[in-house]
């Protein structure tokens, strides 16, 4: 399971994008391939798909309680996987309290990491 995170240079944000490669079949995702990619648009609009979706903002409202970290985007997206296009899950997550056009701390880095990491492992996407 591919897991893309950047950072932004002029924000304190990150942004994390999970290419979901295998087949979902607790989400009704059996086919995670496509050629084209507007091929991907129905898996994205499934309801298997948006249920994904609504797990991952609940393990992040528990992941993240506490912390000075919140998501400020969540949706679906099409991602390129070498010569496929493939669903993602495309998140924003940002430090509440940090200064508008700074990146994020170096403390809060590796929590971005992690939670990205347990996201994976939670939903059994490894």
């Amino acid at each position: 399971m591919p897991v893309k995170i950047s950072y932004d240079a002029g924000a304190p944000s990150a942004s994390v994008e999970i290419i979901i490669t295998e087949p979902l079949s607790d989400y009704d995702l059996l086919e995670v391939e496509a050629s084209i990619p507007r091929d991907v648009d129905p898996m994205l609009a499934s309801q298997g798909f948006k249920d994904l979706l609504d797990e991952v903002r609940s393990f992040f409202s528990v992941e993240l309680d506490g912390s000075n970290l919140e998501i400020t985007q969540l949706t679906g997206a099409i991602c390129h996987d070498k010569n496929v296009h493939r669903p993602g899950v495309w998140l924003v997550l940002r430090e509440r309290d940090a200064a508008g056009n700074k990146p994020m701390s170096e403390a809060a880095r590796p929590r971005v990491t992690q939670t990205a990491a347990s996201l994976v492992k939670h939903l059994h996407l490894v």
